[in-house]
């Protein structure tokens, strides 16, 4: 199998791969819209729940559930095509695929989308599901719109603390975009219960201290891996492509206030004790300023 070949087949994946993510969505809004239409039931003879059109309560309360659990299983399986794209474009590339936005975002997409698995399987944060596929499909939107043939780098990108650098900042935002969507969530949900209105839709979520737990622990996982990809293998990179270490280069400058704001959440939690609603805030304010320090583009030795 040839070069172009497997770049086909790279592709095919990814465009496969959106498709399926784009129904796993699909599948959460239901789960959301079929939880918002449940309305307190009626008692029939005998003892059994009805709702309107004749259903259990046990039918009804059901539906959400299995939206969700299909939702899951597509998010798995475009997980897996995502994963499979990456290595055929490797194959293709004949190097790791971070070469280039295209391969990040696809790379990166695949990432982010495992860690969110994988915290499902261990802490069933299905609930996240809606706001991580919506992230996801527009970051691989992005990416599909920067499309660009498998080709060699230079070898200033083609080095070992490159993939290094690269790989832990992926990490980092697959944390950071998990603890993202938790923090937006829990704002939304602390909003409504402090106004008296969770609705059947927000009581399917955890409650907001959970959430806010959540958010701090994700994000206090991504934190040292962002350190470590910013801070120190990027650096040791640049030296060894560029002949320095800093260069105050935009997407520097952007990494190191992606820092400044994370470190800043993290000591104010454990030190001034933030928790809610300040928090959640400056954690959104960090992964804000995320993609503009994440980008793959070569750093100019100016």
């Amino acid at each position: 199998m040839n070069i172009d070949q497997l770049a086909q087949i790279s592709s095919y994946l990814v465009g496969s791969a959106f498709a399926v993510l784009s129904f796993a969505f699909v599948c959460h809004v239901a789960e959301w819209v079929t939880a918002r239409k449940q309305k307190p039931v009626a008692v029939a003879a005998g003892g059994a729940e009805i709702g309107e059109a004749g259903e259990s309560s046990e039918e009804l309360a059901s539906t959400p559930d299995r939206y969700s659990a299909v939702a899951v299983s597509l998010t798995v399986l475009g997980t897996a095509l995502l994963i499979a794209a990456s290595v055929t474009r490797g194959l293709a590339a004949q190097r790791v695929p971070f070469g280039n936005m295209y391969e990040f975002g696809v790379t990166g997409t695949a990432i982010a989308l495992t860690i969110y698995l994988v915290l499902v399987w261990r802490s069933q944060i299905q609930w996240l599901g809606g706001l991580v596929l919506g992230v996801s499909l527009f970051v691989l939107g992005l990416s599909l719109s920067t499309y660009v043939p498998p080709a060699p780098l230079v070898p200033a990108l083609n080095t070992f603390w490159k993939y290094i650098h690269v790989s832990t900042i992926m990490l980092a935002a697959g944390m950071f975009m998990v603890g993202a969507a938790a923090s937006a969530l829990y704002l939304i949900k602390v909003r409504a219960e402090e106004r008296g209105t969770v609705g059947p839709v927000l009581s399917r979520f955890p409650s907001s201290a959970k959430m806010d737990r959540l958010a701090f622990q994700v994000n206090a996982i991504g934190f040292p891996l962002w350190t470590f990809g910013t801070l120190i293998s990027g650096p040791i990179w640049a030296h060894y492509a560029w002949g320095r270490y800093w260069g105050w280069d935009p997407k520097e400058v952007w990494a190191l206030i992606t820092w400044i704001v994370y470190a800043g959440y993290l000591h104010a939690r454990v030190t001034a004790g933030w928790k809610g609603r300040r928090a959640a805030i400056v954690a959104l304010i960090g992964f804000g300023t995320f993609p503009k320090a994440s980008s793959p583009a070569p750093r100019r030795s100016g």
